[in-house]
């Protein structure tokens, strides 16, 4: 999996506390000796647009542990509770911000 020039950019400008704009993503990509492209450049600032990368990469960081299962009295049926798993959730997550990028 190649991973986009673009985002890490605005990760880049993100850390450095700069903001994500069209023309500062396009400095960085062009310091890095990337071929740019204006208009994707142009997506990506406005799509970032009040996304906490902190939060999210927090998120993303944290590691999922199972805690272990209480075991159900005797005669007690236990419910089953769906939960999405965070796991999905983060590559559902990657897969909307790649498909910008195609």
């Amino acid at each position: 999996m190649k991973i986009d020039p673009y985002l890490h950019a605005a990760l880049l400008l993100q850390g450095a506390g700069k903001e994500i704009s069209k023309d500062n993503l396009v400095s960085v990509l062009k310091a890095a000796g990337v071929s740019v492209e204006d208009a994707k450049a142009q997506v990506l600032s406005e799509a970032v647009k009040g996304i906490n990368f902190e939060e999210l990469l927090k998120a993303a960081a944290m590691p999922v542990t199972a805690a272990p299962a209480a075991a159900a009295p005797a005669g007690e049926v236990k419910k089953e509770e769906k939960k999405e798993d965070p796991a999905k959730q983060e590559a559902a997550a990657a897969e909307g911000l790649a498909s910008l990028f195609g």
